[in-house]
């Protein structure tokens, strides 16, 4: 099914630092229903890790729902200043996950990143909990 603009909550999540680590993306459609969500558990990794893997999987499921528009919403501020140009990105294995979102985004007309609060990112982070859960 075609949803040419879609809103996307990520979030990513380690008990540890790295340590048991787990994802949660939910997407809706620009009325804000509800298109579909996931739960995946990563493994070992960092928090920061996690929520690039968290975007990365969004993407890729964007591409199958044939959109053109993405608004993500993630409460990582240092990821999404990161994914905006605003900040570096130094750290050697966010450096190659930063790379793989780069060349996912070039399918998409449209891609803004935006930082919430905690609070407002609350469905995204109970998937990503749900994951490490069923990880641990």
């Amino acid at each position: 099914m075609n949803h040419k603009k879609i809103i996307i909550y990520t979030d990513g999540g380690a008990r540890g630092n790295p340590g048991p680590s787990g994802i949660g993306v939910v997407i809706y459609n620009e009325n804000k229903e509800l298109i579909e969500e996931h739960s995946d558990f990563l493994g070992i990794a960092t928090n920061n890790q996690a929520e690039y893997k968290a975007v990365i999987l969004a993407l890729k499921k964007a591409q199958l729902l044939e959109a053109e528009e993405l608004h993500f919403y993630l409460d990582s501020e240092l990821v999404v200043k990161q994914l905006r140009g605003e900040y570096k990105v130094k750290n050697k294995d966010l450096a190659s996950l930063f790379l793989e979102i780069h060349n996912l985004a070039v399918n998409f007309k449209k891609i803004s990143y935006t930082h919430i609060r905690r609070e407002l990112n609350q469905e995204a982070d109970r998937l990503a909990n749900e994951a490490m859960d069923r990880g641990e």
